[in-house]
């Protein structure tokens, strides 16, 4: 991603900031001691035909969502922590079931309260798949990812900025290590080292993250994480993450959700990834 694209992402995040602030500037104190939270989403859709002279073709899909935060507030320091498991998968006509989504990423960030906006922060990150991945335009289908094949890990340390309960964000240098088994490239192998295939990468720089977390109604939930990561040696190499989800609840049990992905690696792909996905589902809070 260029610098351009970057600082782009960053200044609209920047003016979102702003709006939110303004919009929420009387917000209470969160209470103190452990916050725990757990909702599951299970997306269902079904087409069958029979003798339907227009054409097409039988499908099924599901998809399941589960997020766990577990958040200990005290006067003097902040730790939370937060997992998020998806999976799901489709089948088209004939064909066998195939993923259509698979992530498992776990963070935990500990925050030491200075009684100021800015507070110094050691955060842990992990983030894998559950299953397998293949490539479907090949004959047979060749597989191409599995769990812990590769798996992403990143530690940092520096400050972070709240100036309410909707944004947070943390700047800090980082170490990143990608783990691979059977399939380093191009996850973690080095092509400029012809007679070598590696399969761990480690990265020494600096990591941003911030997050949003905008209850826009009662009912209504907008999150936004955007995570950007850039190499000591190459600072115009900007890796991003950045997954936007907007949570509606239409009933006690029933809940609308649209997922925006924006994924830039230039080790992975030249050209940036995108994943967005409309869902109506069953929703439930366990805790």
């Amino acid at each position: 991603m260029t610098k351009r694209s970057a600082f782009m992402c960053m200044a609209l995040l920047l003016l979102f900031f702003v709006f939110i602030n303004s919009a929420q500037s009387q917000e209470e104190k969160p209470p103190i001691g452990w916050q725990k939270s757990m909702v599951g989403n299970l997306n269902l859709t079904q087409t069958s035909f029979d003798n339907w002279t227009q054409g097409g073709e039988n499908s099924f899909a599901w998809q399941i969502n589960i997020n766990v935060n577990f958040i200990n507030n005290q006067e003097a320091f902040t730790w939370t922590n937060a997992g998020k498991f998806t999976y799901g998968s489709l089948k088209t006509g004939d064909q066998d079931f195939r993923k259509s989504i698979d992530e498992i990423k776990l963070e935990s960030v500990y925050t030491r309260k200075m009684n100021l906006f800015i507070n110094p922060f050691v955060a842990a990150t992990g983030e894998t798949q559950m299953t397998g991945g293949y490539n479907y335009g090949t004959t047979p289908e060749t597989q191409i990812s599995a769990f812990m094949d590769p798996a992403y890990f990143r530690e940092s340390v520096g400050v972070g900025y709240s100036p309410n309960e909707i944004i947070k964000t943390r700047l800090g240098a980082a170490l990143k290590q990608t783990i691979t088994s059977d399939y380093p490239i191009p996850y973690a192998d080095d092509p400029e080292t012809v007679d070598t295939i590696e399969k761990t990468k480690n990265e020494i720089g600096a990591e941003s993250v911030t997050d949003i977390n905008w209850k826009i109604k009662e009912n209504s939930l907008f999150t936004s994480k955007l995570e950007l990561f850039s190499n000591i040696k190459g600072f115009d190499e900007i890796d991003v993450n950045w997954d936007n989800v907007l949570s509606t609840k239409v009933s006690k049990y029933v809940a609308f959700n649209f997922n925006f992905k924006l994924v830039y690696d230039k080790d992975i792909s030249k050209k940036r990834q995108i994943k967005q996905s409309i869902a109506l589902g069953l929703t439930y809070s366990f805790m």
